[in-house]
């Protein structure tokens, strides 16, 4: 069994990845996930040509569905853009549901125990408190993983089954609107508590220009600020960043309180946006879907953009799919899993190469 492992090829690291084929990588990965997808849809008895109009052209055809990609790509651009900074680093948050839900419940307090509360800084308050709430849960995961070495991937993870109980328990208990005939949820937010609307006629608010604000400022911090090399250097080189000074710890704080901080503040833009309450069905998957958000747009800031409107585009066209063509909910969000899978695989190949043994025992390419 030994003599047959050594006949097969293993990856060998390139020594410089190349920039275009890093920047082809995305389309690809999108053009290999619908020929996979459409090969499902066939399968399914859907007509292959009808879910893709229906996914890929039907929300830029209105200026209504254009605005609903819009309203989508706000909250994954902000998580995404949080956690890319961490995953760089090689720190692994995937609690950002959990911090997405915190963020939500933390701005959802002022206008729950004030719902008369009027004035111009209630709803800047609420945000401010969401990327509060969103950092104090990341930071749970920050202190498992410096002070005890656990597992930031399971911490995180297991956070956000806790984040949901908490939100369960507030709108089942204390936080139940007496009037609301017994729904769980809060009651209604005053306007004063309501981000306001950036586009007229539609529900795109300044949460939108809040990420790309963000984005900005993700770019500055990862290309140009020192703080971001000593995170990137972290990552890629954990040896040299320790022989340097550099202090793991404090990357592992910084990367997970920028991821939380940012997913909290997307959940209290959400909870003050669109839905007006907070209600349980806040918690929509904006934080796992941003994971994929981020890989696919190489974790790079300005890749991240594209690609978290490529994914609002999905969801939106998800929905018109499962109406016009009578698709299922689950083919949408196997389309976004092979869509992560045909990149990981790409990227995987463009930084790496295929190496195999040489006849005599020695590697060859």
């Amino acid at each position: 069994m030994g003599l047959a492992l050594s006949k097969l090829p293993r990856l060998v690291r390139r020594e410089r990845a190349s920039m275009p084929m890093m920047l082809i990588a995305p389309f690809a990965a999108l053009g290999l996930a619908v020929l996979t997808n459409l090969v499902l849809y066939g399968m399914l008895g859907k007509n292959p040509l009808i879910v893709l109009h229906a996914m890929l052209i039907e929300p830029f055809l209105s200026m209504y569905s254009f605005s609903e990609v819009l309203l989508k790509a706000s909250p994954l651009l902000l998580i995404a853009q949080g956690l890319a900074i961490g995953f760089r680093a090689k720190v692994f948050n995937i609690g950002a549901e959990g911090q997405f839900v915190l963020g939500a419940i933390f701005a959802s307090a002022i206008p729950v125990w004030y719902p008369n509360i009027t004035g111009v800084w209630v709803w800047p308050l609420m945000l401010l408190l969401g990327a509060l709430g969103g950092l104090c849960w990341a930071s749970i995961t920050a202190f498992w993983r410096v002070r005890l070495n656990a597992n930031e991937i399971l911490v995180s993870l297991m956070l956000s089954f806790v984040a949901i109980q908490v939100l369960n328990y507030l709108l089942l208990g204390p936080w139940k609107d007496p009037m609301g005939f017994n729904f769980p949820q809060s009651v209604m937010f005053p306007l004063d508590a309501m981000v306001p609307i950036l586009i007229p006629g539609t529900r795109v608010n300044v949460s939108l220009l809040l990420a790309l604000a963000l984005s900005v400022v993700a770019w500055f911090f990862v290309q140009r600020s020192f703080a971001g090399y000593k995170l990137e250097v972290g990552g890629l080189a954990p040896r040299a960043a320790r022989y340097a000074g550099f202090s793991q710890s404090k990357a592992i704080w910084i990367s997970l309180l920028i991821g939380g901080f940012a997913a909290g503040l997307a959940g209290a833009a959400e909870v003050a946006g669109p839905v007006g309450q907070l209600q349980r069905s806040i918690s929509t998957g904006y934080g796992y879907a941003a994971i994929i958000v981020a890989y696919l747009g190489g974790l790079h800031p300005i890749g991240i953009v594209l690609s978290s409107f490529l994914m609002a585009t999905l969801y939106i066209g998800g929905d018109n799919a499962m109406v016009t063509a009578g698709l299922p909910i689950a083919a949408v969000h196997v389309f976004q899993g092979s869509l992560l899978l045909a990149y990981l695989i790409l990227a995987t190949f463009v930084r790496n190469r295929l190496e195999w043994p040489s006849p005599h025992g020695e590697q060859g390419t």
